[in-house]
């Protein structure tokens, strides 16, 4: 099956609440708002990818819970292939997040007994993707296939939102390393000498840095990019927009500057709207701001 991007990784689900405030210690307040969804980095990627015209398989496990099944039920609804995704009795990770109105969140995490699946849980070879993009919550399948992808000549992409194991573990095995603010300075304590550490281990890097943009390295040619001006009302899964845009913009085969501003651009507009999986741009939404970038994109 030729497909344009594979997404390894991690799938959730997702209660989003807003609020007015995040609450202080032993008070309780009242949400304006709940939505919930599926989330989870590799997931919402896939739900990019295919939001913006692309084809898109997403590889992870889903409890059979009640959140598996509405977050698969989902990722069928937006074309997403599904064969590599692991059904079982564990639960489906749980994402709890507490949004203010001027974007910024809180998040509560939980997993309860499900552990990263077994090297052996998935058989990829029915699988032929132009681009695999890995957010390390699934580093026992992900490795191997990262050295796979190497000797085949698929391109990858690693979402490097924080150190931990997984990511760790991918960061020298893959094309381009797109890592965020909080994973260069978890790793090296400032982004520039993480950039020039990280440039060591992969070809190209990229570290995403919020309102102030991202910097890239590709060889020895290194520079910025701004970010868009937005009324940001939940930060939630711009991450995730920009690594899935980030993968389908090598898949389509565009330039490196334009694969930036491709990425950029799903970023910012998810901060528009509440909830991760909701904020993806649709296509049109993405054309309308991309074929009418301020001068200083270019």
């Amino acid at each position: 099956m030729n497909i344009d991007v594979l997404c390894v990784g991690h799938a959730s689900f997702d209660l989003v609440f807003s609020v007015a405030r995040h609450p202080s210690e032993d008070e309780k307040i009242v949400a304006d708002d709940l939505i919930t969804c599926g989330g989870g980095p590799a997931a919402n990627a896939a739900v990019q990818v295919a939001k913006l015209g692309f084809s898109a398989a997403f590889a992870g496990y889903l409890g059979r819970d009640v959140y598996g099944e509405a977050h698969y039920q989902e990722l069928i609804a937006h074309n997403i292939h599904t064969q590599c995704v692991v059904r079982g009795n564990s639960p489906t990770p749980l994402s709890t997040v507490i949004v203010k109105p001027d974007g910024e969140r809180a998040l509560i995490n939980y997993k309860g007994d499900t552990k990263p699946l077994a090297a052996d849980a998935l058989d990829f070879s029915a699988l032929q993707p132009k681009v695999i993009l890995f957010d390390g919550h699934e580093p026992h399948i992900s490795v191997p296939l990262a050295k796979q992808a190497r000797e085949a000549g698929i391109a990858t992409v690693l979402d490097a939102g924080s150190v931990h194991d997984g990511t760790l573990a991918l960061m020298g095995l893959v094309d381009y390393l797109v890592c965020s603010e909080k994973f260069a300075l978890q790793l090296k304590g400032d982004e520039q000498t993480a950039l020039a550490y990280l440039a060591t281990l992969a070809p190209v890097v990229v570290i995403t840095l919020g309102e102030r943009g991202l910097i890239w390295q590709q060889g020895t040619q290194s520079g910025a990019l701004p970010a868009l001006a937005i009324n940001a009302i939940d930060t939630t899964g711009a991450g995730d927009a920009f690594h899935g845009a980030f993968a389908a913009g090598v898949a389509a085969g565009l330039d490196w500057l334009t694969v930036l501003r491709y990425a950029s651009v799903a970023g910012s507009l998810c901060c528009t709207k509440m909830g991760a999986r909701l904020g993806l741009p649709s296509k049109e939404e993405h054309a309308a701001v991309f074929t009418h970038l301020p001068q200083e994109f270019y």
